[in-house]
């Protein structure tokens, strides 16, 4: 007889079917025609895994460590050639295995509100959630598995990755938790057994398929450990499943551990692979696959985290991403008493410390790059107790705790500058890019400027839309362009890609806080098919609790026409007046855009427009989209002109602000009177933080 032997390192074996000791009656050895092509559902037991997948079993016990504690039942019917016996012990020896219930994590970045009734959906009509809110009825091929690679209604491969993520399988947990209806552990059964059948053989090279791409293989590896553990103790899953899920580990592992890519990927990727390592220390390459996660993630710490906390994709929610995963690693390796560098910590903190200090008032982050609109309040509060960090409580809590932190704060690697007015939850927030392009989902949007007051938003970034289908065909382009940004166009150009890095932090000549107002200033050059030269250079000041001050020059070798887009949040209705003040209410105040220079000004307005132009449209996460407003000031310039826009918080809808802004060649002065304020005087350099002056001229 012929015994098992590794071939190489995914295990393929030659063997005698005499050598098993395989009884099924009615079923020969490794005949799956028996069970029918469209059947696969009839597998259940031990007996059957082992009798038409008897090489998979074999490989999956070739690859445990037979000297583990508890594992001796097990390694004496394998070495004894009786793979089902085996197998039966494998599983009781999991039954009663401690659950490493720390190391699971959620991976739906939605609220379901009600797992019962998509899961419903899914097991009666189909009909499965895919990216929060798109909704498609999954086909089925003819062998009666589930279209793996099916796009959804709207041909998008997303879709396809993110059923294979198994995200549904975390909404029907969800409902078998809250209901104990045996129909959704039973969905899952046939779920997992489904995907793992129907992608047999496991292909063991890098690619980009639905079933097999490095974020799929992470998300559904660290899905699959928990619903391992949750179902062997209860029984939910069938014994056959729970082998099939099981075998499965390895491969998930083996591709993480060989076919990897870098940047956020790469944290998404390692710290799935240090989980299996640690969930399954049985497997005998579980102490290689943690030590390799541990090395590349401190690699990947030093290159993608800026000194000042902020990843260097610069969208606040890849950032969330590799913040997660880096600090899931950093947990696990505390856990298993794995070393990682002296910084490994610090730059976490750094991230943190980033996230929160970014928050809006309201508790959601950045709207930049390709990122969602995210809520971080409750994950802030949780690293405030981890790490032990007062100032990130306050910031959750909404309390202007005095001596805790500056209400404004820089990020001179990132460029991102956050001026408010404090943390309250109604406070003034803006957040103003003066940093470079980013080195992963970027949008040419250099100098954009977003405003929230009163709890809500004001001006805002449109957003991303869709990376694939159609939904991306009709926006894609417009979402990483300038025309998606609060910025200027010039003859009808917008900003070209940038610097992709930081070379170095910006230096406190190009921003500045104090107590009574806050200065920010920096340029761009590269427009995209314009003739000829052209540099816009913005300043922004905010006058702490007052309002916010823009100062726009256009520094050209000829003549331009540039438009100033303002793009309103969609809960906001505008309306524009004699004066060309745009004023935008947002359930809870106003804020008035008022032109302040001495340009002559075409204002309109657009919403909602796809011809000739896109304009007018918000993305407050994938897949998503809805039509608002934008507020475009059209201006006929001469070589070197300036902008001058003041932009007003209020309670009012229709304040009278006298205010004039005079131009040299060095900067601005703007002389104003807000209302219960004395009259002031700003004098705005374009480029000198130390010279801004404020002076009351009462």
């Amino acid at each position: 007889m012929k015994s098992f032997f590794l071939c190489c390192c995914m295990a393929t074996f030659s063997f005698s079917s005499a050598a098993l000791q395989v009884r099924h009656e009615g079923l020969p050895v490794g005949d799956t025609a028996s069970f029918g092509a469209d059947q696969w559902q009839r597998i259940r037991s031990v007996e059957d895994v082992c009798l038409l997948y008897p090489e998979r079993m074999a490989a999956m016990l070739q690859q445990l460590r037979c000297d583990a504690p508890g594992m001796a039942k097990v390694a004496a019917a394998f070495a004894d050639k009786q793979l089902t016996l085996a197998c039966e012990h494998l599983l009781e020896y999991y039954r009663t295995a401690e659950a490493p219930d720390d190391l699971y994590r959620r991976h739906i970045w939605w609220e379901v509100v009600s797992p019962e009734k998509e899961a419903d959906l899914m097991i009666r009509q189909g009909i499965y959630t895919e990216n929060k809110s798109h909704q498609a009825a999954v086909p089925r091929t003819s062998d009666g598995h589930l279209d793996w690679n099916f796009r959804g209604t709207v041909g998008d491969m997303e879709w396809a990755w993110a059923l294979n993520r198994f995200y549904h399988a975390e909404i029907l947990l969800d409902a078998y938790r809250k209901t104990g209806n045996p129909v959704y552990a039973k969905a899952i059964d046939l779920h997992v057994k489904d995907w793992i059948i129907a992608g047999m053989p496991y292909p063991a090279r890098k690619n980009s398929t639905a079933m097999w791409r490095g974020l799929e293989t992470a998300q559904r590896a660290e899905i699959f450990t928990e619903i391992f553990y949750k179902s062997v103790k209860s029984g939910q899953l069938s014994p056959a499943s729970l082998l099939l899920l099981l075998s499965s580990i390895p491969e998930h592992a083996h591709y993480l551990n060989r076919f990897h890519s870098a940047g956020n990927w790469a944290t998404i990727e390692m710290a799935a692979l240090a989980t299996i390592a640690a969930a399954f220390p049985e497997w005998k390459a579980s102490g290689e696959w943690i030590r390799y996660a541990a090395g590349v993630m401190s690699a990947e710490i030093e290159k993608q985290v800026y000194p000042d906390g902020a990843q260097t994709e610069l969208s606040s929610s890849y950032h969330r991403v590799a913040l997660k995963n880096f600090d899931h690693l950093y947990r696990i390796c505390r856990r298993k008493q794995i070393a990682l560098p002296e910084n490994y910590r610090s730059r976490i903190e750094g991230m943190w410390h980033y996230l929160a200090a970014t928050m809006r008032p309201n508790g959601y982050g950045l709207l930049n790059n390709d990122s969602d609109l995210e809520y971080y309040r409750h994950l802030v509060e949780q690293a405030a107790a981890e790490y032990g960090r007062e100032e990130w409580k306050a910031m959750a809590a909404c309390e202007n705790s005095t001596g805790v932190m500056p209400p404004s704060v820089v990020f001179p690697w990132a460029g991102h500058f956050v001026m408010r007015s404090g943390y309250d939850s109604t406070a003034h927030w803006s957040f103003f890019d003066m940093g470079p392009w980013g080195t992963g989902h970027q949008h040419n949007d250099k100098l954009h400027l977003s405003v929230a007051a009163f709890g809500n938003d004001f001006l805002v970034d449109a957003g991303r839309f869709a990376y694939q289908g159609s939904l991306a065909q009709r926006f894609r382009q417009y979402a990483c362009s300038s025309a998606a940004h609060n910025l200027l166009l010039i003859d009808g150009c917008g900003q070209a890609p940038g610097i992709p890095r930081a070379r170095e932090a910006l230096t406190e000549k190009y921003y500045s806080i104090d107590d009574r107002f806050d200065y920010a200033s920096a340029s761009f050059e590269s427009f995209d098919g314009i003739e000829g030269t052209c540099e816009h250079t913005r300043v922004v000041c905010y006058l702490r609790g007052q309002c916010w001050i823009v100062v726009d020059k256009i520094s050209s070798d000829r003549n331009r026409t540039v438009e100033t887009l303002w793009h309103w949040h969609p809960s906001c209705t505008v309306t524009m007046n004699a004066g060309q003040t745009a004023s935008g209410n947002n359930g809870n105040g106003w804020l008035h855009i008022i032109p302040a220079g001495n340009a002559r000004l075409t204002a309109s307005m657009v919403k909602g427009q796809e011809q000739p132009t896109v304009q007018g449209w918000y993305s407050k996460t994938y897949n998503e989209v809805e039509s608002t407003t934008t507020s475009i000031y059209a201006a006929q310039t001469k070589n070197d002109t300036v902008l001058v826009w003041m932009l007003y918080p209020s309670k009012h809808p229709s304040p009278k602000l006298p205010i004039k802004a005079h131009a040299d060649s060095l900067g601005v002065t703007v002389k104003f009177k807000l209302p219960g304020n004395a009259s002031q005087s700003l004098y705005i350099p374009f480029a000198d933080s130390r010279k801004a002056a404020l002076k009351i001229t009462d």
